[in-house]
């Protein structure tokens, strides 16, 4: 029999609704090669990637009766073709025609009767560049037995890999509803402790489900009884989900923020703030500022709180990255007047949450081989689909990626944005990528909830500049 879903997994699958389909994205701009780039050169690229991940030919298959979690199956008629799609902007395409294009294209549900996963080549944009837009479902990466889809397409070299792969892959045949049944009676006999936590939990209770596929990093639970004591503030952040979006995305120099780190934190406490930190701290700008032209009241005590996924160190060599992400939430200091100050309190609370375990800050994540983020914003998305709604107003993911160009058949990625799914009762998701000099951010917001989302995007990039211009903080 094949893979069976852990109940992790099969919980993304239980509680996705359609105005919150658990799916993250990822959006990467290319200039075109002198040569040109078009879709069947795209499909052959992935055709001979997948060879290497066998899940992205895998469906999903339920069991009768519910009697057992689901199971990863080959998909008999699969069809690349079906998976990587075409699209085009009218020439010459602008990024706010992308971003809408992108706005439509990922709350569409994936099909579950197919691999969950989709890419897209959007051609037309202006100064001859090209997009590729991703869509893969939270229950497909997991970190070990798959990454995301835009793990596999990118590489090192501008010139292109002379792949030969032989690709032998026959699909197995689709097992019957009697042997789905006979090999679900066989593994709880097996492991009788997932039958009974199937039954009692109904897959309903994902919180507790996080908390025991991320027991390895010991630090999940007790993060979660710390901030269950206290619910997140009230904020219009927070707000029935529908199923239309809005899509912003911000380019800003990872310079600004390293200036922005040593010019503000001089003295005995500079190794204590961040490139992260000071990540949260413009965010945190952003936020006063959006919030202010909202009309809604800021004073010295309002804050929102986030949920910064990071990684976890650890010294066993086999656990895997899923198992390496744990939560931190901090309460980012909205009312505080002072951009520097700001900063300062945000590392200091950052920093009494990670000196309380072994959590580090999220740039360690660079060091992972190959173009990680994507595969980490999908494990982050997991997480954060994991955590009691109640805990928290925002999602803010950074990954940290290489700081060289990628390529995908000589073509240079210019820019990467990630896309972040909402749960319910979270009207946005900051995801973050940072890339060969570049920090990129992606809004993603429910269209009804939040319809000046670009306000927000705007006082991202006028936060940054107030930490540049602003005055060094002696309080601490």
């Amino acid at each position: 029999m094949s893979d069976r879903l852990s109940t992790l997994d099969s919980s993304f699958l239980a509680l996705e609704e359609p105005t919150t389909p658990m799916h993250t994205g990822s959006v990467m701009v290319f200039d075109a090669p002198t040569e040109g780039f078009d879709y069947d050169r795209l499909v052959g690229i992935i055709e001979r990637r997948i060879a290497y991940i066998p899940r992205y030919r895998q469906r999903v298959r339920f069991v009768p009766g519910r009697i057992a979690n689901p199971v990863w199956i080959d998909d008999e008629r699969f069809d690349v073709t079906y998976h990587v799609r075409r699209s085009a902007l009218p020439s010459p395409g602008g990024d706010e025609q992308l971003e809408e294009l992108i706005a439509r294209i990922q709350p569409r549900p994936l099909d579950r009767s197919r691999p969950l996963w989709e890419v897209y080549l959007v051609e037309g944009l202006a100064q001859d560049r090209f997009a590729i837009i991703t869509k893969t479902h939270q229950a497909l990466v997991d970190g070990v037995h798959a990454v995301d889809i835009a793990h596999l397409i990118l590489e090192d070299s501008q010139s292109p890999s002379a792949e030969s792969v032989a690709d032998t892959w026959r699909p197995s045949r689709e097992p019957t509803h009697t042997e789905l049944v006979v090999s679900a009676l066989a593994d709880s006999v097996r492991t009788p402790s997932q039958v009974v936590e199937t039954v009692q939990s109904g897959i309903t209770d994902v919180k507790a489900t996080a908390g025991r596929l991320l027991g390895a990093a010991g630090e999940l639970a007790s993060t979660l009884a710390r901030a269950s004591t206290s619910p997140a503030p009230t904020s219009p952040l927070n707000a029935k989900v529908g199923r239309a979006r809005r899509y912003v995305m911000v380019g800003t120099d990872l310079e600004d923020y390293k200036k922005i780190r040593t010019r503000l934190t001089k003295g005995a406490f500079a190794d204590d703030v961040s490139i992260n930190d000071v990540i949260l701290a413009t965010v945190t700008g952003a936020f006063r500022t959006w919030l202010m032209a909202r009309g809604e009241g800021v004073h010295g005590g309002t804050t929102v709180r986030a949920m910064v996924p990071v990684s976890v160190q650890s010294d066993d060599a086999e656990l895997s990255a899923g198992r390496q992400l744990t939560a931190c939430f901090v309460d980012l200091p909205v009312g505080e007047p002072g951009a520097s100050m700001r900063l300062h309190q945000i590392a200091f609370a950052m920093r009494q949450q990670m000196e309380a375990g072994r959590a580090v800050g999220a740039e360690t994540l660079s060091g992972l081989g190959g173009f990680a983020p994507p595969t980490m914003h999908t494990l982050a998305a997991r997480l954060g689909g994991a955590v009691s709604r109640r805990l928290y107003n925002v999602a803010v993911t950074n990954v940290p990626g290489p700081q060289r160009p990628l390529f995908v058949a000589g073509a240079q990625m210019a820019s990467t944005y990630p896309v972040m799914p909402l749960s319910q009762s979270k009207a946005l998701s900051i995801g973050l990528t940072s890339y060969d000099g570049g920090v990129y951010y992606g809004l993603y917001a429910d269209r009804d909830a939040l319809p000046d989302v670009d306000v927000l995007g705007q006082s991202i990039v006028d936060a940054l500049q107030e930490l540049l211009e602003a005055p060094r903080s002696r309080a601490r």
